[in-house]
């Protein structure tokens, strides 16, 4: 018989090889690992990063690591050094509550628990910080709905509307994802910021490929903003 762990390896294989092309497939790697080691149910993991970074690109709706979510406005970048290049002039100007990667983790309220923003967009890492961070929330509150309503706030009004779109989404991992909503970005708008011309304390309204307000499911799940993460946790790393 082969050990668990290589058996483990062998059932990730055939997705750790495509992601080594496809910068969406770092998502669902990550969250297929982080499910393994924590035993966090694969699909809450895989849903959850589809409602916190899901777009809908090349036909199919699916999750990218290189997000940032920046008081209420949402942005998608094509690299990790884009992305990351973001979130350090976001810490220079003095921003500190921005959301990032995979599962949208938040800087203020946990990047205590990394050894550095970089390190927050790692794949692996910040999909074992969300599965832990889930961990405690099921013991919390019993179901795993519950529990991501209150990973994306404990404000009961936005976490309801969280919760459905996480349910859907949940239901639909068999591949039928043609009635769920699908977040603004588009494949004309990956990026839609630059170093050079963006403002991080700008208010406005949504525009193509900026999802505005919450999480990146932006209205389409509250019209309110606030961290997703609700309280801060030890260091993980």
């Amino acid at each position: 018989m082969f050990p668990a762990r290589i058996a483990g390896f062998l059932l990730l294989w055939p997705f750790a090889a495509f992601a080594a092309t496809d910068d969406a497939a770092l998502c669902e790697v990550a969250a297929e690992r982080a499910a393994q080691a924590s035993g966090v149910p694969v699909d809450v993991m895989r849903a959850l990063t589809l409602v916190e970074t899901g777009r809908s690109r090349n036909g199919a709706f699916r999750p990218w690591p290189w997000t940032i979510n920046l008081e209420g406005k949402g942005y998608w970048f094509d690299t990790r050094a884009e992305a990351e290049a973001f979130a350090r002039e976001s810490l220079a100007v003095g921003a500190r509550s921005f959301d990032v990667g995979c599962f949208q983790i938040n800087y203020r309220w946990h990047g205590q628990a990394f050894v550095s923003v970089e390190q927050m967009f790692g794949p692996d890492e910040n999909a074992t910080y969300a599965a832990r961070f889930m961990g405690e929330l099921f013991a919390e509150g019993g179901t795993w709905e519950w529990a991501a309503g209150a990973y994306h706030s404990r404000t009961e009004t936005l976490a309801a509307g969280y919760r459905t779109r996480f349910a859907r989404i949940r239901e639909g991992l068999d591949g039928t994802t043609a009635d769920l909503p699908v977040v603004v970005a588009t494949d004309e708008a990956v990026q839609v910021a630059t170093l050079s011309t963006w403002d991080p304390f700008a208010r406005g309204t949504t525009t193509s490929g900026v999802a505005v307000n919450g999480s990146l499911a932006g209205a389409l799940v509250s019209s309110g903003g606030g961290s997703l993460l609700t309280r801060a946790a030890g260091a993980l790393f």
